[in-house]
């Protein structure tokens, strides 16, 4: 059940609308997403896709501009200064909920 959260009068977290005492099931589970490190891959655990998805990130970065006589402006250095997954959705699927971290395959190993 999705709804707005406010303190209710015995300091319980509860949907607005909910009364005291009423039992009321709330979704609390909450995943930090990150980018797959070196050693593994991303997987979804819906359809078994490990090829495709949809990321949504944001960037907050630094960039050193070189901006000519002429005006055209060229980027010559440029810096990520911190880096957020937001959402990772399987292509094939379309899930966002059963996104995993596997162990990367090593292209060596036959």
């Amino acid at each position: 059940m999705a709804g707005t959260l406010r303190a209710g009068t015995d300091g319980d977290v509860s949907p607005r609308g909910a009364t005291a005492g009423q039992a009321v099931s709330v979704s609390t589970v909450s995943r930090t997403l990150r980018f797959p490190a070196a050693d593994e891959r991303w997987r979804c655990g819906g359809c078994g896709n490990l090829t495709r998805f949809d990321v949504v990130s944001s960037n907050r970065t630094r960039a050193y501009w070189h901006v000519g006589l002429s005006g055209e402006a060229a980027i010559d250095e440029h810096a990520v200064l911190a880096e957020e997954v937001e959402s990772v959705t399987c292509r094939w699927c379309g899930r966002s909920d059963a996104i995993e971290y596997v162990p990367r395959a090593d292209a060596d190993e036959s």
